[in-house]
């Protein structure tokens, strides 16, 4: 009976203990292992104080602590890096690099597709009634008179010469002229006048040697009888010269006998060349140059500058027209020949005009190169003053 009675006053004495605190729990816990650190330990290296797993085992039994907010540790904020500006594209005149590149290769399938049709179409005229009858009529070129002689004197080669070197920077320069708008640097006369860019006073020196180049030519063309070759003696050079342009768009080539005679589309062509546009651009040029004279109203008034400008640009551009067209000719329908009429003065067939023309071309290279401000100023300083402003 006793010990029935006291096994119930053993069971409730644990729901009188006040549980520990979690804080306590761990403080003894702490101290436990410090006393287990500072202890001897037995001959046999185990620890003296052996309370500590006591202590940790009991630790399950206490109840769980109370939840403390964590301190929240901020983060430092991300330094954002700067971002490097891509580099702006170089521009080549009023475009970059691919952009002209783009502008290229559209322009030459357009070219390629417009003379595919072309040449369908002048097919397609050729079968048309009486075209045939008009192509046996005007095979192309008419007789000459007796006083042109064939072939192409010397002075004949040194100008074409001069003119390719003198045209290719001509065009450079004015187009330099048209679209820069910070000159590298400026030029003014001796004698004082308005100050205008180094690429004005280049192309207007240009134009200079362009006119007198042209002006012997002409002279030794009249003078020396050859000037039927390249202007018309007939009416017959018109219904010809048709012809001779229906063959090309056929591909079906008139006959090349430039040494002798050239076709009528060839002589028209040289006749305007050298007739109408050169005379057209020199003209206008001067109109819009410093040498015409500002104060005479009257001719002004009757040859307004706007005229001038509008006739100039088109003018150069006929000119790299005719100069595209015809170097592809020339390469196009016997080259070493060609080649050898202007710059080998014969007739044969070999490489001695091929390499005539790859110097001059290689001294036109040369020259365009050459045609910036280093060296243009010690030139430009023997007739004026150059400023860099």
């Amino acid at each position: 009976m006793v010990a029935t009675a006291a096994a119930p006053a053993v069971q409730a004495e644990p729901e009188h203990i006040a549980p520990a605190p979690a804080a306590s729990v761990v403080e003894t816990v702490a101290v436990v292992k410090a006393v287990a650190e500072t202890q001897p330990t037995t001959t046999t290296g185990a620890p003296a104080v052996t309370a500590a797993p006591a202590a940790q085992s009991a630790a399950p039994a206490a109840q769980p602590p109370a939840q403390v907010a964590p301190s929240v540790v901020e983060k430092p904020a991300a330094v954002e890096q700067p971002v490097k500006p891509k580099a702006e594209a170089k521009l080549y005149g009023s475009r970059t690099l691919g952009q002209w590149i783009k502008l290229v290769v559209l322009l030459a399938l357009g070219a390629v597709a417009a003379a595919a049709i072309l040449v369908l179409a002048a097919r397609g005229v050729t079968t048309l009634p009486g075209v045939p009858e008009f192509l046996e009529r005007y095979p192309g070129a008419y007789d000459l008179p007796d006083t042109a002689e064939p072939g192409f004197p010397w002075w004949a080669q040194w100008a074409h010469f001069f003119n390719i070197f003198l045209m290719v920077l001509i065009i450079r320069s004015g187009y330099q002229v048209r679209t820069q708008e910070k000159p590298p640097a400026f030029w003014t006369p001796k004698g004082g006048g308005k100050k205008i860019s180094i690429n004005l006073w280049l192309h207007q020196s240009l134009d200079i040697l362009w006119l007198a180049n042209g002006l012997i030519f002409v002279v030794l063309l009249f003078a020396s009888g050859r000037w039927g070759r390249i202007v018309p003696t007939s009416w017959e050079a018109v219904p010809n010269a048709l012809s001779a342009l229906l063959q090309y768009m056929t591909l079906d080539w008139p006959v090349e006998t430039g040494w002798v005679n050239y076709n009528s589309l060839q002589q028209l062509m040289y006749f305007i060349v050298v007739f109408i546009a050169a005379p057209l651009a020199a003209i206008t040029g001067a109109r819009m140059s410093e040498f015409w004279p500002k104060d005479a109203k009257t001719l002004n008034r009757i040859y307004p500058v706007e005229i001038a400008r509008a006739v100039h640009f088109p003018t150069m551009l006929f000119f790299v027209l005719f100069i595209l067209v015809h170097v592809f000719l020339v390469f196009a329908t016997g080259a070493l020949r060609n080649l050898n009429h202007m710059f080998g003065g014969t007739d044969e067939v070999n490489w001695v005009g091929f390499w005539l023309f790859a110097a001059a071309i290689a001294i036109t290279a040369a020259g365009w190169y050459a045609a910036r401000p280093l060296v243009l100023a010690p030139i430009a300083k023997l007739f004026g003053q150059v400023s860099s402003r």
